[in-house]
């Protein structure tokens, strides 16, 4: 493999922002090639400035890196005016490390965060040269792997995959490499790449979707079937029992242009069992596994000397849950290194977990905006998607963040979600007016944004069954909080273009009818579709038309219980048994605690993997509606920085 750098620098000045094609950052490393190592191309299907934060991709690079039988560099999908650059001069796709083509690489690594990438990913296959279907790929072809939160359901993207990693990713990429570089050493001989699919398919977390027959009975699925006798029935996730192991990122890097989240970002911990049920990141990521919190300390402390950043940010799907996030937040504000001007930003968090202590911490810090995730409008609301938390728990988190001296915060919302009548909607509006109210008597300037989506069902989760809302149905509802929050002008609303949230749902459930969609979607300039100047409904609905496809029987329609889902054969640690009863409990109204403070609900999560809840202490967070602690049954004491297992019950409740 050799540079395109000389074919690549004259079409920078023809270009809007040309520094998304040159790397150089810092902590870049530039790998070693070898003849009989892995080269992996490790892609962010989006724009540079959105991918490049992506923890993902730069701790899968780092620990490829490390590895004596691979190599990674980073790659991103080129904005339009790039893409047009590189067809006209015939310059393939290329990587920011060492500027070689990427279809010259032995793995093409997509990470799918979100649904509407998927068009990106074919656009990027077809700027490296590499044929769009596995069916047409040789041999010498790159062996071309997606993962990530959005290909729990991979089906829509079937045709155009070789391997789904599902999963945890850190240990699941080195067993990938060890089969292809025994792959790589035996010459790759005629006709064995379908040998090495087989191959992978024996890996816990890979599946291989060419290697199951789909049949339907008309409209609907019949069968999920594996064609061969050694192929898995049901392929299960990878879990990273022990994130203490997975250190990563060592060495993040820091870009030299604009990009989104520009901060050190440190995770926290990897899981959640609040169990909200419209989550799929908290259903699929079970069970919770943080980090030692001395671990958290030393990440952040080592990140700010080595990248000259003064803004933290601490990442989970709630922080304040962390059980060591007082003396963790605490630890990072006095570092000497930034003199105590260090700003904390702590996203996703839960209303009934942030504390007057915590606020107390984080406010002797840079203040920057809070965000908290009321979700619903209503207690009732709340109770249906298992959101628990009370209006005067939203009350006293946002009490204590405003006398702390915060001016502002953000509260996100969702909209169509199952049985939400007019009121449950326009109570948007009250709650954050109600918060401007509390803000007004610390801060005279208070304000809130209130950010608000509509609800897209996902698989693994118990509103997998539920029928979305059309983007008309969306659209109304938005309407009736605009309306609503015109009254106040320190209410600040934004909303989601609900024909995108159409599309999303169109693509998070459907099957594998839906890849001759996207195909022409994507053949007819349907790229960057989670851009707003790019997104196009009416593509879509072409699409659907052109292939026969009814746009209702994949969003709005209700599923059966006994129906056959797409991904039936994809396990990501939920029993589905267990979601139908959580689907049924949510319409009856029913909330269920978390349960690392109850007794075990059974939902597979520990014990098809063998791996409990870990925790960094046996108290459980404060806050009033999820549970005392008083119900664990086991607690395995260390020193208090380190790990404490937890042993929830051993049956359903």
């Amino acid at each position: 493999m050799t540079t395109l750098w000389p074919r690549i620098e004259p079409l920078l000045p023809r270009v809007q922002k040309p520094a998304r094609y040159i790397g150089l950052e810092d902590g870049m490393v530039v790998p070693d090639h070898g003849a009989h190592k892995v080269s992996w191309a490790v892609m962010y299907p989006d724009t540079y400035e959105i991918g490049l934060p992506n923890q993902g991709i730069q701790i899968l690079c780092e620990v490829l890196n490390e590895r004596d039988d691979a190599v990674a560099e980073r790659a991103y999908t080129p904005w339009p005016d790039m893409a047009s650059q590189l067809r006209s001069c015939n310059v393939p796709l290329f990587t920011l490390e060492t500027h070689r083509a990427v279809g010259d690489f032995d793995v093409i690594g997509f990470n799918l965060a979100a649904e509407l990438v998927y068009t990106n990913v074919l656009e990027s296959l077809d700027l490296a040269g590499v044929p769009l279907r596995q069916q047409d790929r040789v041999d010498t072809d790159p062996i071309v792997v997606v993962g990530g939160h959005a290909s729990f359901n991979p089906e829509p993207m079937a045709d155009f995959v070789d391997v789904v990693a599902l999963g945890d990713g850190e240990e699941l990429v080195g067993d990938i490499s060890q089969v292809l570089q025994g792959w790589k050493r035996s010459g790759k001989p005629s006709g064995s790449r379908q040998r090495v699919l087989r191959e992978l398919a024996q890996i816990q977390g890979c599946y291989i979707p060419s290697l199951y027959d789909v049949t339907y009975e008309g409209d609907h699925i019949a069968a999920i079937e594996p064609k061969f006798s050694d192929v898995p029935e049901v392929v299960y996730k990878r879990t990273v029992a022990d994130l203490a192991d997975w250190p990563y990122p060592k060495n993040q890097l820091v870009p030299l242009s604009e990009v989104v989240h520009d901060r050190l970002n440190v995770e926290v911990f990897r899981g959640c069992t609040r169990g909200c049920r419209f989550c799929q990141a908290g259903m699929i990521t079970r069970p919770v596994r943080e980090r030692p919190a001395e671990q958290v300390s030393s990440l952040i402390s080592n990140g700010l000397r080595r990248t000259g950043y003064d803004e933290v940010t601490l990442t989970s799907l709630s922080t304040a849950d962390f059980s060591g996030i007082e003396s963790v937040v605490a630890a990072a504000i006095a570092d000497p290194l930034t003199c105590g001007d260090t700003t904390i930003s702590l996203p996703s968090l839960r209303v009934d977990a942030f504390t007057v202590g915590l606020a107390d911490k984080v406010s002797n810090a840079r203040r920057s905006g809070l965000t908290f995730a009321p979700e619903a409008g209503t207690w009732r609301m709340r109770q249906i998607i298992n959101k628990l938390i009370l209006d005067e728990d939203l009350y006293g988190a946002v009490e204590s963040a405003y006398s702390q001296g915060w001016k502002r915060m953000k509260l996100y919302f969702l909209t169509g979600l199952p049985s939400e009548m007019d009121e449950d909607t326009t109570a948007i509006a009250d709650l954050a007016a109600n918060c401007v109210e509390i803000g007004k008597s610390h801060n005279k300037k208070a304000s809130v944004t209130v950010s608000l989506g509509g609800f897209v069902p996902k698989a693994h989760t118990p509103f997998q069954w539920f029928g979305q809302n059309s983007a008309e149905e969306l659209s109304r509802k938005i309407g009736l909080v605009r309306e609503a929050t015109r009254r106040n002008p320190r209410v600040n609303l934004k909303w989601h273009d609900a024909k995108a949230s159409v599309v999303e749902g169109l693509v998070s459930r459907g099957d594998r009818r839906l890849g001759r969609v996207i195909e022409h979607v994507w053949r007819h300039g349907g790229v960057f579709q989670e851009w707003g100047e790019h997104f196009n409904l009416d593509l879509w609905h072409d699409a659907m038309a052109a292939n026969g496809l009814s746009m209702d029987f994949y969003v709005t329609r209700h599923r059966r219980e006994d129906e056959i889902l797409p991904w039936q054969h994809i396990h990501a640690g939920l029993h589905s048994d267990f979601l139908w009863q959580d689907w049924q409990d949510s319409l009856a109204g029913h909330g269920i605690p978390d349960c690392r403070w109850t007794p075990c609900y059974d939902c597979g999560a520990c014990t098809e993997y063998g791996v409990e809840h870990v925790v960094a202490s046996p108290v459980p967070p404060a806050g009033g509606s999820q549970g005392t602690g008083q119900d664990i049954a086991a607690v395995q004491a260390v020193d208090g920085a380190n790990w404490v297992p937890v042993t929830l019950g051993s049956g359903p409740s």
